[in-house]
């Protein structure tokens, strides 16, 4: 689906790093403040694994740390954020229509990788008349991708905030295929082949269902029980959350886009990375090891890059960094103030 608040760029034969090519890309974004007549004021934000290019105004899910007088502050600078490759949110992906067939693609959307994902952001910025970009910020899949960026295309930006990520993802086709799994034993699953019979296939019941399951993962339940505190209201803010999740989002999106980063790596050519770096990890989260934030940033440093690494004490796991925003906005700022 493609929000109203959502921009759309289209480009023609994409041609992706598996050897299969896209006749058309569409790539869906959201842009927040102005465009320097330099270009060079931008910031790219990359969001996580089922999210969307939505991060700032009302909704947002990055709103406490984007807009005016924030720690990105959008007075300044010129923010984008795109949705990836392969997701659900207006970029080209599974529930794409596949000119060949006039059908959703659904599981035969072409194979690619996070290559292709920053590719497709690359594309779009260009599009936009971006120059050198103030800062790569990502979070969660999105904080891989900031890596990511650092490394293929050192010169393109002056910093780099990857965000609940990890340099290296450790995705296996086992993983993937417990995902795809989840929906098999569905009456109108089809292969995959589910699309316009979402809620008779049981797909979006199935959605929902994982949908609770990841945000209980990711802390967003201890954050309402210490913020709402009526247990049943938690339950229906997070189910509501669920449900609204589930009738946006493609099941074939969430095993193709974790299948795109079975063995992405930034750490083989770490090297590159030139821009100051400040990883950021939360102390409790349980998707993202804290104890990896340090060795990375060792690791950065001994190619000579001014990296830094910021814990943030919070119960909140994964979702720690934007449940307890203000706990590091202000470091948030003083980095990207510190960058030229």
């Amino acid at each position: 689906m493609l929000f109203a608040t959502s921009n759309t760029f289209e480009t023609l034969d994409f041609a992706l790093s598996t050897g299969a090519r896209l006749p058309g890309l569409t790539v869906a974004y959201e842009t927040w403040g102005q465009l320097a007549p330099d270009g060079n004021n931008a910031i790219l934000v990359c969001h996580g694994y089922t999210n969307h290019p939505h991060a700032a105004g009302e909704g947002g899910w990055f709103e406490p740390l984007i807009g005016p007088g924030r720690a990105i502050d959008t007075d300044r600078y010129f923010v984008v954020c795109s949705n990836m490759l392969g997701s659900a949110y207006g970029t080209s992906g599974p529930a794409s229509v596949n000119l060949e067939t006039g059908r959703p693609y659904g599981p035969d959307f072409p194979k690619y990788t996070t290559v292709d994902m920053v590719a497709a952001q690359e594309k779009l910025i260009d599009h936009l008349g971006i120059g050198q970009l103030k800062a790569v910020v990502g979070y969660s899949y999105g904080g891989h991708l900031t890596f990511l960026w650092g490394a293929m295309h050192p010169d393109r930006m002056r910093a780099l905030v990857p965000v609940a990520g990890v340099i290296t993802r450790k995705t296996t086709a086992a993983e993937v295929a417990k995902i795809r799994a989840r929906f098999e034993d569905l009456p109108g699953w089809k292969g995959g082949h589910y699309y316009g019979r979402e809620n008779e296939s049981g797909v979006r019941d199935r959605l929902v269902e994982m949908r609770l399951e990841r945000l209980r993962m990711y802390g967003v339940g201890q954050h309402l029980a210490d913020t709402v505190g009526d247990a049943a209201e938690c339950e229906r803010i997070l189910r509501e959350r669920a449900e609204t999740w589930a009738g946006e989002f493609d099941a074939n999106s969430l095993s193709i886009l974790y299948e795109a980063g079975i063995g992405s790596s930034a750490e083989r050519i770490a090297d590159r990375i030139k821009a100051p770096l400040l990883n950021v990890l939360a102390s409790s989260d349980s998707v993202v090891d804290v104890a990896l934030g340090q060795p990375t940033v060792d690791l950065l440093r001994g190619y000579g890059v001014d990296a830094r690494f910021l814990e943030i004490d919070t119960p909140y796991g994964h979702a720690g960094p934007i449940a307890d925003w203000r706990k590091w906005a202000g470091d948030l700022g003083v980095f990207l103030d510190e960058t030229p």
